[in-house]
């Protein structure tokens, strides 16, 4: 009976020291302790505003540029200083880049969209059950989790094709190696995404600068548009214009966005310093403009952009430790703009080439991109706390333009659309002469004149690439003759560097790191072959 009791009282120790060694963790939460007020779900959602695709754009250094510029760099159009140093942009520049020379950086890249795309599937999964939220909160905190979610994997399928299509969080180690989906698939996913933000009337239709800097239904429906411009392109060639043309105009109509106009004084001559242009860029989130942006802020979150607007050459003259052209628009980039009746290309509009010293001379230097310069950080702080746009109402208008000639042909609404973006830059020109000089123009012919202001509006939207990956159609422009674009196929012509682009080149390769982590996985085509 002795060693029974014993026994029991061992027992009854065991399990006493069982239940005390129990303790919730308390450096790290479970998803279910994690979901359990109203205040974690938000904080899930407003991670995502920093991971995924948002880094893409605010992922820049000062010598390898930003994720965005990948694109830029295998067009040839645009330099940097760096690529000496900087493998990545070398090989896109040379079009030599495979699946072993960019590893290190496309891995990094491949990591943080699919973190981010794990943490918006948590969100998902657990902000309906989250205690404390109403109806209205949760489906407006998924409305945004939706929306970063779709973000994150349309810069993923127009970068790499298919890929793995995952919508639960990770919570095990079953199905942990997944092949990749289709093209189809991916797109599947962000349209019914996109779709649920786009219709969640809770966020309401405002600009996100007048929104807390939170997305919107607008915002939604702006991308939605893009979305579905791309599947009417290649690789899918699915006939989507009509839905294009119907979000873009419901962005148009919400009445939120307005292009920024110019400054005349009395004599009606234009007030340069304030240009529509430098309005933007003076303005740390322009509300009319800014469909969706990245936001900054001093001391917290800082953007390495204004660093670009100057080559290393200038460095001696500003804040910063260094400044380094690192997205360097080439001579024949410059040679898309009419150098008399485009205001883009004045001096101190989207580029610049001279600053004044400390001893008051001018210092002439390349041209360079001026539309990311930030007067204080560059001449006193060296911190930069300015917004970035990732998508403008300008885009928005010449998706409308483009999607509605190809739907419906081209009508006023079309040439108008067009107008408004293009008559703003031909700031001498009357628009009725613009439109008038569009009117007549065959769907083809005036499509080709919308891709031209993509080329030239959007520059700093990085849609460059993107453009010839769904056309499959390469700009070429002229020195003979400065503002004009023609268009010839992409496969088979030479970027600015004389180097012939390939079919492969118009997605990117695998990295290798992760093609040996994941046996599910398959490089594109001709990559490491």
């Amino acid at each position: 009976m002795k060693k029974i009791a014993l026994i029991l009282i061992n027992a009854l120790l065991l399990a006493s020291c069982s239940d005390f060694l129990k303790e919730e963790p308390r450096d790290e939460m479970s998803s279910g302790q994690f979901f359990s007020v109203p205040e974690h779900a938000y904080s899930a959602v407003n991670s995502l505003y920093r991971n995924g695709g948002p880094q893409i754009v605010n992922s820049a250094s000062s010598y390898g540029g930003s994720r965005s510029m990948l694109g830029g760099y295998m067009s040839g159009y645009f330099d940097n200083e760096y690529k000496g140093q900087e493998p990545h942009v070398q090989n896109s520049l040379q079009l030599t880049l495979d699946g072993r020379n960019t590893s290190t950086y496309l891995t990094s890249l491949w990591g943080d969209m699919y973190r981010g795309i794990s943490r918006a599937n948590n969100a998902i999964k657990y902000i309906p059950e989250t205690p404390g939220l109403s109806a209205e909160e949760a489906n407006n905190l998924l409305a945004e989790a939706k929306f970063f979610r779709a973000f994150t994997y349309f810069y993923l399928v127009k970068m790499f094709g298919g890929v793995p299509v995952i919508t639960d969080p990770y919570e095990s180690l079953e199905d942990l190696y997944i092949a990749r989906g289709t093209v189809k698939e991916v797109y599947d996913l962000i349209v019914e995404d996109l779709e649920f933000a786009a219709n969640q009337d809770g966020l309401g239709m405002a600009s996100m600068g007048n929104n807390e800097k939170r997305i919107s239904q607008s915002t939604a429906a702006a991308l939605l548009s893009e979305v579905y411009l791309t599947m009417s392109g290649y690789p899918l060639q699915e006939d989507h214009y009509e839905d294009a043309a119907f979000w873009a105009k419901e962005v148009i109509n919400s009445g939120a966005y307005a292009l920024e106009q110019h400054d005349y004084d009395a004599q009606d001559n234009l007030i340069a310093n304030n240009s529509a242009y430098n309005k933007i860029r003076k303005s740390d989130v322009s509300a009319g403009e800014y469909v969706y942006f990245i936001e900054y802020q001093e001391g917290i979150s800082t953007s390495s952009y204004p660093v670009y607007c100057y080559p290393t050459s200038v460095t001696s003259e500003v804040a910063y430790s260094i400044t380094n052209g690192g997205y360097l628009p080439m001579d024949e980039f410059y040679w898309a703009y009419d150098p008399d009746s485009d205001l883009r290309i004045q001096e101190k509009q989207f580029f610049h080439s001279q600053i004044t010293g400390e001893d008051g001379s001018t210092i002439d230097f390349p041209k360079a991109p001026y539309y990311w310069h930030d007067d204080l950080a560059l001449s006193e702080t060296a911190n930069s706390g300015k917004d970035i746009p990732v998508m403008t109402y300008s885009n928005v208008l010449l998706i409308a333009a483009e999607a509605i000639a190809q739907s419906e042909g081209v009508t006023d609404e079309a040439i108008n659309y067009l107008s408004a973006v293009r008559g703003r830059a031909y700031w001498e020109m009357d628009e009725n002469d613009i439109k008038q000089s569009l009117n007549g123009l065959s769907v083809i012919d005036f499509t080709e004149e919308v891709w031209k202001e993509r080329f030239r509006e959007l520059v700093f939207e990085f849609t460059l690439w993107d453009d010839v990956q769904r056309t499959r159609k390469f700009p070429v422009t002229s020195a003979s003759n400065p503002g004009e674009i023609s268009f010839v196929d992409a496969v088979g012509a030479n970027n600015i560097l004389g180097k012939i682009i390939e079919e492969k080149h118009l997605l990117f390769p695998l990295p290798e790191t992760e093609l040996q982590r994941n046996p599910e996985l398959e490089q594109n085509p001709d990559y490491n072959n």
